[in-house]
């Protein structure tokens, strides 16, 4: 499995980091978590076709995490027409607004077969690939941390979160990770690290951070020994998991 940060910066794009997005590629096939910036532009330089882009889901509504959507529906409904992805979004609010988009752009509404769905809680997505089950968090009225599984590795990412304290995901503890992903822009970095320890992960990443906030906080956690590989993501970045 090979993971892609597309865009890791904090609510706003930064000259170097650009809005929340990441591409898992599995087996020659994508899924994309969250959809902050345009990640077309970033499948397209790396030569991923679209016709293998399977899934986008969004952990929550906020616009640095879903705003590139627009761009992308809108080349699915007109351009890439033999592209079939699900798009599974936390609030079926977003629906409506987003069809209206392509409707008004086009003249006409979006072609028959664009799946947009809505998802809830649990087991939400699964194929010959991998299984996603989304957990509930407490950053926003729906907002959901993603747990990813294929036949051999599990990821975890957190996703906005109001604080760690509050909604740290259980899972977290209770299942062994290959990777943690964390975003950590609503609180300190070190918030995290009384919970970090109770994991089972071997390697954690913050992302979705505030660099000029937190350089040195980050520096030091670095350069602190822990019993997992930790580090800090940055767009472009690209790992095997």
């Amino acid at each position: 499995m090979r993971l892609i940060f597309i865009g890791t910066s904090h609510g706003v794009p930064e000259p170097d980091r650009r809005c929340s997005s990441c591409i898992l590629e599995v087996n020659g096939y994508c899924y994309i978590v969250d959809m902050g910036t345009q990640a077309v532009e970033d499948l397209r330089k790396r030569g991923i076709s679209m016709d293998n882009v399977r899934l986008v889901i969004c952990s929550h509504a906020h616009g640095d995490h879903t705003d590139g959507l627009i761009s992308f529906v809108d080349l699915v409904n007109w351009y890439f027409k033999t592209a079939d992805p699900l798009i599974l979004l936390p609030d079926s609010r977003l629906i409506p607004p987003l069809r209206a988009w392509i409707t008004a752009t086009e003249g006409k509404p979006p072609r028959e077969g664009l799946r947009i769905e809505t998802f809830c809680e649990g087991a939400v997505y699964e194929d010959e690939n991998l299984r996603i089950t989304a957990v509930r968090t407490q950053h926003c009225e729906y907002s959901y941390a993603f747990l990813i599984q294929t036949e051999d590795k599990n990821i975890l990412f957190t996703n906005d979160l109001c604080r760690p304290s509050v909604d740290f995901p259980q899972i977290a503890f209770d299942t062994e990770l290959d990777l943690l992903v964390c975003e950590a822009t609503h609180f300190s970095p070190e918030d995290c690290i009384p919970y970090f320890d109770k994991t089972k992960a071997k390697r954690i990443l913050y992302t979705h951070v505030n660099e000029k906030r937190w350089a040195d906080t980050l520096s030091r956690l670095m350069a602190e020994e822990h019993p997992y590989e930790c580090g800090v993501a940055f767009d472009g970045m690209e790992m095997s998991v």
